[in-house]
């Protein structure tokens, strides 16, 4: 009996033996039938060039099965308000954990989300101001922006056990913390009415330059149901008339049969355009935006979006508005002095998430900085503060390039809370191409050993030392360095900045080269963003090419996304005597049965949507007698289906010579993108296909000094070269670029370095060095420099 138990106690319990993620099979979008296992608890990283199938293996499979799986633990009833997940084109998943994606999507464009709000700090402020606040002024309402103050009067009725109870209630307060003038949100509005009517016209002329007001659609209707006179000039409407068009409350009409509601324009924009933020809109009414409407600070609140009353209650002197502009590190330090035994509890808490901001690098930020301003980079390290405190053990961690906006410096403490949380008992996918992230990994799995079709392959899975000995691209860039330029470019002129101060700068001046490859470096929140947003980018002639998202649907693709489809389309017209709109999937030709989408999407009503490929167009989107009509030798489907290096092909002579296209298809083989199909929808290409998509765009602008914002983001170590190749061509070509770039080997191989810092927040803000990449490694007086030092040694 003694040797029985001794063999129990030695021998491995069989639930410790689900130690790895089996994955068999697996084909979403271009992974070739990939199997794998993935060790738990240990820190996984992918490698491959961009679009080999990294994110399809890890975010596509993995982590949206683990999602999906979660989800169906709910009744039907919750999942008929969640989002409705497919099972990925997968044989066999096996020892999923639940997964916790900490992606580089941008924070919601919500004006009224603040960093304090995103992460719930602000909430334990105004559980904090209401407590020991003096004076007193309620309850933690009182302290939110978002909350208005209400007044109440008259007979409430309350059902209580079958009886109703009645009581006069008599001015009954409900305190909120809302500036009522800017409604919370820090800043007024004030209308140019010149750029929202030509009072010359009628409406029936067009007179509204609002974007979408055409009168020859329901707005004609509308604005005719609610007594205007539609060929009556603007300029001669009565005081009464013209202030129903702009400021007309919202009324019942009936158009046609049809119960419908006029409004004036202005409170009518306010709700469509003003409740979104400027940066999340379309271009065409961000531009009428920026043209129509100024923005100012609110004189009430004084940009802090509190009342008078939310305002006046301080502890240690310091208002709850006051607090929220601190710089966070300040803003941990004010909270560690205060000694109050009554909310201690709520202080360790308060000051814990406060001390995560510092840790994971975003010290330099303030709990009002709105959430849309944060990079992708700042978001998603913003999320993990969610996670640095969390009692979940044996979770999936899945990371998408955590380095992203991170200077080398940088780079060592998110490598640091990478560990933290695999140590912690938990799994961690990341998907990465720096090799300082790269070298931390217990496990690495290489995909590739190309992009697109040419990709979707494990080239390699094992250590760090075997990936280096291996036969993959990885592999053999691993160890690659750019070195610093012997002979640097010349200057043709300068672009003066004089007393810039968004933000965090303090008064900086510098003169940035131009006719030169010119690197913006520095810590993150050092203040480069702002010199470059809020002192170059507005300049005429200057191209900036951000991080920005697009915001691509299945039915938008690179044909679409770049204007390439126009000059095709019109080509296949010419050739054929029809009409352009049959060859667009989305107008004349699109296929009847699925409406130009490829796939029949079955409602299942409270249980997930199923969708099928449609029968009648196979997936081909197009009607079949526009599938009769031929360019080349081709119809429009299959030429949809070539990638962009077979098109370039196609275009460029012959019978299907199409000058426009081409060019356009040769700026998407510079940016590296030649293995993308021209048909393949927006929402399945990568982070990195996406930002070169965009780069490729803008190279048609008429522009004489491009600004690119972390160009590198999404490359792996084998296209950094090709990068660099294609800013040479472009400075070349007689453009100035400046770059906003932590990567070391843009830093070496540009012609001319500003680097901010020395710190970030109100420690940064200045030009800490100027001059070229050699004197900096030779001064070795920043931080940059000392990286950049260590990494031409290397």
């Amino acid at each position: 009996m003694a040797t029985t138990t001794e063999s129990a106690t030695t021998s491995t319990h069989l639930a410790d033996s689900h130690d790895k993620i089996r994955v068999v099979g697996a084909r979403e979008n271009n992974l070739d039938g990939v199997s794998v296992e993935i060790p738990k608890r240990r820190i996984t990283v992918f490698t491959g060039v961009s679009g080999s199938g990294k994110s399809s293996l890890v975010f596509d499979t993995i982590a949206a099965e683990s999602q999906r799986m979660i989800n169906e633990t709910y009744s039907a009833f919750v999942q008929g308000f969640m989002p409705s997940l497919p099972r990925p084109d997968v044989d066999l998943l096996d020892g999923l954990t639940t997964a916790i994606i900490v992606d580089q999507e941008r924070m919601g464009a919500n004006p009224r989300s603040t960093v304090g709000t995103a992460t719930d700090t602000y909430t334990m402020l105004r559980v904090l101001y209401s407590r020991i606040g003096q004076p007193h002024v309620g309850p933690p309402t009182a302290f939110a922006f978002n909350v208005p103050t209400s007044r109440a009067g008259g007979v409430m009725s309350t059902e209580k056990a079958g009886r109703v109870e009645k009581k006069v209630v008599k001015d009954a307060v409900y305190l909120g913390g809302m500036c009522p003038r800017c409604e919370g949100t820090g800043s007024v509005s004030d209308f140019d009415l010149t750029a929202l009517y030509d009072e010359t016209r009628s409406l029936s002329e067009e007179a509204l330059l609002v974007p979408g007001y055409s009168m020859s659609g329901w707005y004609g209707r509308i604005f005719a149901g609610a007594g205007f006179d539609l060929d009556k000039p603007i300029g001669k409407y009565t005081k009464r008339e013209r202030e129903k068009l702009l400021y007309g409350p919202p009324e019942k009409i009936k158009v046609e049969g049809v119960n419908l509601t006029y409004e004036g324009l202005i409170p009518k924009i306010q709700k469509t355009m003003l409740a979104k933020d400027v940066e999340a809109m379309q271009p065409h009414v961000r531009r009428f935006v920026e043209r129509a409407i100024t923005f100012d600070v609110c004189p009430d609140c004084e940009g802090t979006r509190l009342n008078a009353s939310a305002r006046s209650a301080k502890i240690a002197g310091v208002s709850i508005a006051e607090a929220t502009t601190m710089q966070i590190t300040d803003l941990a330090e004010w909270v560690r002095s205060l000694a109050e035994p009554t909310v201690a509890p709520l202080l360790e808490t308060l000051l814990d998430t406060l001390d995560s901001f510092v840790q994971i690098g975003l010290g330099y930020l303030s709990l009002n900085r709105p959430a849309g301003s944060l990079s992708g980079g700042e978001a998603q390290r913003t999320r993990m503060i969610r996670h640095l405190g969390s009692s979940l053990t044996d979770v999936t961690y899945v990371f998408d390039e955590p380095t992203i906006g991170l200077h080398p410096h940088d780079i060592d403490r998110m490598n640091q809370l990478l560990v933290q949380l695999r140590d912690k008992g938990n799994t961690v996918l990341v998907v990465e191409h720096k090799p300082e992230t790269i070298a931390i990994a217990d496990h690495v799995v290489d995909l590739g050993p190309g992009a697109g079709t040419d990709g979707g392959q494990i080239t390699y899975q094992g250590d760090l030392a075997g990936l280096r000995r291996s036969d993959t691209i990885t592999g053999h860039h691993l160890g690659d360095r750019v070195r610093l330029k012997e002979q640097v470019r010349t200057p043709s002129g300068a672009l003066e900045v004089r007393g810039a101060h968004t933000n965090n700068l303090q008064d900086l001046d510098v003169d940035i080269p131009l006719g030169v490859l010119c690197a913006i470096t520095g810590v993150a929140g050092s203040g480069k963003s702002s010199l470059i947003g809020g002192s170059v980018a507005k300049r005429d002639g200057v191209v900036v090419i951000d991080q920005s998202g697009i915001k691509g649907s299945r039915r938008s693709n690179p044909a679409t996304y770049t204007g390439l489809l126009d000059p095709v389309r019109k080509a296949f017209a010419k050739a054929n005597g029809v009409k352009p709109g049959l060859f667009s999937a989305n107008s004349d030709g699109a296929c009847p049965a699925c409406n130009g989408a490829g796939v029949i999407v079955t409602e299942l009503g409270f249980m997930e949507s199923f969708s099928t490929t449609c029968e009648e167009c196979e997936g081909r989107r197009f009607q079949a007698t526009v599938l009769e009509y031929t360019f080349g030798g081709a119809n429009i489907a299959e030429v949809l289906e070539m990638s962009v290096s077979q098109a370039a092909e196609f275009f460029a002579d012959g019978e299907a010579k199409v000058p426009a296209a081409h060019t356009i298809l040769e700026r998407l083989v510079d940016v590296g993108l030649g293995y993308v199909k021209i048909g393949q929808p927006l929402n399945t290409l990568s982070g990195g296909e996406r930002q070169r998509l965009k780069l490729a765009v803008q190279m048609g602008a008429k522009g004489e000094v491009y600004v690119l914002d972390e160009p590198t983001t999404g490359l792996h170590l084998a296209d950094v070269e090709q990068l660099l190749a294609l800013l040479d061509r472009l400075v070349d070509g007689g453009r100035s670029v400046i770059v906003i770039e932590h990567h070391q080997a843009v830093m070496a191989h540009a012609d001319w370095i500003v680097d901010l810092g020395p710190g970030a927040g109100h420690d940064g803000g200045r030009v800490v060095f100027e001059g070229t990449p050699a004197d900096l490694v030779a001064g070795q007086t920043t931080l940059t420099g000392k990286h950049l030092a260590d990494y031409v040694a290397g």
